[in-house]
């Protein structure tokens, strides 16, 4: 069971889901799945915040990449809310 933190939205699991099934991907690219359901600058917005806490990486023109924290927080085996900003 995945525990997350008080910060996060629904939006941030899809993200990280998103980014463990296709490897990475852009703000861009995932507003046109259609589970998603977010307009891309919110996405963006989401993808900074997870960026602070460790959960993505940002490998430059919007590329980000999941990063082990985030592997390990959709495996269930990571406690977001004890996660300091920032990371």
């Amino acid at each position: 069971m995945r525990k997350s933190a008080d910060w996060m939205t629904i939006a941030d699991d899809r993200i990280l889901e998103y980014l463990a099934d296709h490897e990475s991907g852009t703000p861009s690219e995932m507003a046109k799945v259609d589970t998603m359901r977010f307009s891309r600058s919110y996405l963006h917005q989401r993808c900074d915040v997870l960026e602070e806490y460790g959960l993505v990486r940002h490998l430059g023109n919007g590329v980000h990449i999941l990063t082990d924290k985030g592997s390990q927080y959709l495996n269930g085996g990571l406690d977001t809310g004890k996660l300091d900003g920032e990371d």
